[in-house]
């Protein structure tokens, strides 16, 4: 997506998300803050927590639900010895226990071997809808209801600080995981594997879609550039943010992928070998046509989302 040519921002900007703020009220400001209709975020943060926030503008809110799929990396502090009835530390205490007999050796042990392919129980204050309800508004009414476990990866974890001092030994670590993963409830099947009640302590996203605290800018910042003309510069574009693999198409299959026809990979450069999603892009001059799916049997590229280099935003 070409920049230059459009008079409004289009693409991907991380903002730092404050504390106290809900995802959907920083989308609100960011939305009057740059005069657009076209908005939306990546994954939602709850309001105590701060962090990386991906924003998509104009037709990048059509890669949403790709750039959501992509891990995400978090800073977390859990505590041992102590349960709320929200997982993290906002909430009502329901349960205490002497915590102090834990080493450094057993904390490390237990927090690391939670890395690779595992289940969790969503907690009862996330968004996650049984019978068409969210869990977090039957939460609000006193109601607690079954839920089912749901597979999540946690790709790695880095111890960062364990603190066997206090009494609540507290340890943090940062997690790299899959979307859909409940960081208060690891902290909480922690807790559990060491025979004691825990809780998430504190929370940042560091990274999320690729971005990260340095790409970031916060609201007042982004009003700042806004009054500068700068934005364009912080806006990244959508599709060179996907790892999906790249291939070309020359003048003639330009057109045909704008036409939302289907492709011959025979045609394209280079052809594409493998199932799955690829970025179309035209060989003239660069300009991202849109995403195709291979289908290797049919020799062919079947468009998905199909991106008009002239379409405004």
């Amino acid at each position: 997506m070409n920049k230059e040519t459009l008079s409004v921002p289009e693409g991907v900007l991380g903002i730092w998300k404050p504390a106290g703020w809900t995802s959907h009220d920083v989308v609100a400001k960011a939305r009057r803050i740059l005069g657009v209709k076209r908005i939306g975020h990546t994954g939602t943060l709850d309001p105590a927590v701060t962090g990386v926030l991906p924003i998509c503008v104009g037709r990048a809110t059509r890669m949403v639900e790709y750039l959501q799929e992509m891990s995400k990396t978090y800073e977390a502090t859990l505590r041992f010895g102590v349960a709320t009835d929200t997982e993290d530390a906002e909430g009502e205490v329901v349960e205490t226990a002497d915590a102090s007999h834990l080493t450094e050796g057993q904390i490390a042990e237990a927090v690391l071997s939670f890395v690779g392919d595992i289940e969790q129980v969503p907690p009862m204050v996330s968004a996650v809808k049984v019978n068409g309800k969210r869990l977090y508004e039957l939460a609000r009414e006193g109601v607690t209801v079954e839920r089912k476990p749901r597979a999540v990866t946690i790709h790695e974890i880095e111890l960062l600080r364990i603190d066997v001092s206090k009494p609540q030994p507290e340890v943090r670590f940062s997690v790299r995981c899959s979307k859909g993963t409940y960081i208060r409830t690891l902290c909480v099947d922690i807790g559990r594997k060491l025979g004691v009640p825990a809780v998430m302590a504190g929370l940042i996203r560091t990274a999320s879609a690729g971005l990260t605290r340095e790409r970031c800018v916060t609201l007042e910042e982004l009003a700042e550039l806004k009054r500068d003309g700068s934005l364009n510069d912080r806006f990244l574009p959508a599709d060179e943010m996907l790892g999906f693999p790249r291939t070309e198409a020359g003048a003639r299959e330009s057109v045909f992928a704008l036409q939302g026809k289907t492709l011959r990979c025979s045609a394209l450069l280079p052809p594409p070998d493998r199932a799955g999603i690829w970025r179309l892009y035209r060989s003239e001059d660069g300009a991202f046509l849109g995403l195709f799916d291979n289908v290797p049997d049919q020799g062919a590229l079947r468009p998905i989302k199909v991106f008009h280099p002239t379409e405004g935003s």
